[in-house]
């Protein structure tokens, strides 16, 4: 059954399905507007995600025919996937920042052998062992997901309301989870009259109770050395500053006092770059201190996939580090190795 939520004041949540995912869902907010429904984020490409949101937008009064635009907040496939497939049912824009619409367009481009090569490359480089490195090196058919994302016609602007008739949104840019990720203040008076500065649809940047993945900006054809740790902990106190009267994350639930979400979230990385500092009294590569690292569960029981978003994490922690002048490469070590300075 579609669980739809009213938040009042024209703005109401769908749980959308993520298949195969410890996350459970993607929240879609469907926002009235003068123009028609606008939807921020779409959820996952799938025939069940699909159904549920159509399920949902019925229940809402609409349907997705009548979506007059659609805003994304980043690129991830659990936001981004179902664009095209409101566009076609419905000839809506689609926004999203133009550092996102970058990798989108990159990625179209990108045959899948290439980021198969691209990953195996990064992987070695970090120290992986040759049983994570093998499955990568399969000659056989492979695809991933989000690798045909729609591409979006219209740019959001940092600092500036989206062309919503009737409704003041205003486009925040907080990368860090991705190049271009964006949240949306809403600039009106809360519905409930909760005491702060509107409501803040902020993505996947500050949620309620989990703390966001920062990795490495994955792209293949970027070489730009970048640091997304420093993005992300720039970006929590520019949302911090905001003080929304409450915050509409993409997963788990609302919240109020996101001023002290920020404060958790920042302590709890400068806690995890202090560990890091700790383990790295010896020379390690990013795969051993992904290895040593403290995560929801032993590094055993980590699947797969998980390992390598995890390696990432340590990735962008260390580059911090390295930024910060802590941290430091071991001249020709190979792989590299990093120790503390």
């Amino acid at each position: 059954m579609t669980q739809v939520t009213d938040h009042g004041g024209g703005v109401r949540s769908l749980r959308v399905p993520i298949p195969d995912n410890p996350l459970g869902h993607t929240l879609v907010y469907v926002v009235d507007t003068d123009s028609g429904p606008v939807l921020i984020d779409t959820g996952w490409d799938d025939p069940e995600s699909w159904d549920t949101l159509a399920e949902g937008l019925t229940a809402c009064g609409t349907s997705a025919a009548e979506i007059h635009g659609v805003v994304i907040t980043h690129h991830h496939p659990d936001h981004h996937g179902l664009s095209g497939r409101v566009r076609e049912a419905s000839g809506a824009w689609i926004a999203m920042h133009a550092a996102d619409t970058a990798v989108v367009r990159r990625t179209r481009e990108a045959r899948p052998e290439r980021w198969f090569s691209y990953m195996t490359a990064k992987l070695t480089a970090a120290g992986a062992p040759e049983e994570h490195l093998a499955p990568l090196r399969q000659p056989r058919h492979r695809t991933l997901p989000g690798l045909s994302p729609a591409l979006p016609d219209r740019d959001i602007v940092p600092g500036e309301l989206l062309p919503l008739p009737g409704r003041r949104l205003r486009a925040i840019w907080t990368p860090g989870h991705t190049p271009g990720h964006v949240c949306l203040h809403l600039e009106e008076d809360h519905p409930a009259r909760l005491p702060g500065r509107g409501r803040l649809f902020s993505g996947d940047h500050l949620l309620p109770e989990i703390t966001p993945h920062i990795g490495l900006y994955e792209d293949p054809e970027d070489t730009t050395v970048t640091d997304p740790l420093g993005d992300y902990l720039d970006s929590l106190e520019r949302v911090g500053r905001l003080a929304p009267a409450e915050v509409l994350p993409a997963h788990q639930h609302s919240f109020s006092d996101a001023a002290a979400r920020v404060r958790e979230l920042l302590t709890h990385h400068e806690s995890r770059l202090t560990d890091l500092l700790a383990l790295l009294a010896e020379p390690l590569t990013p795969w051993q201190l992904a290895e040593r690292m403290e995560w929801n569960r032993p590094w055993s029981e980590i699947p797969y996939g998980s390992r390598t978003i995890a390696v990432s994490e340590a990735e962008a922690h260390l580059r911090r580090l390295v930024k910060l002048g802590r941290a430091e490469a071991v001249p020709g070590s190979e792989p590299v190795t990093y120790v503390a300075v």
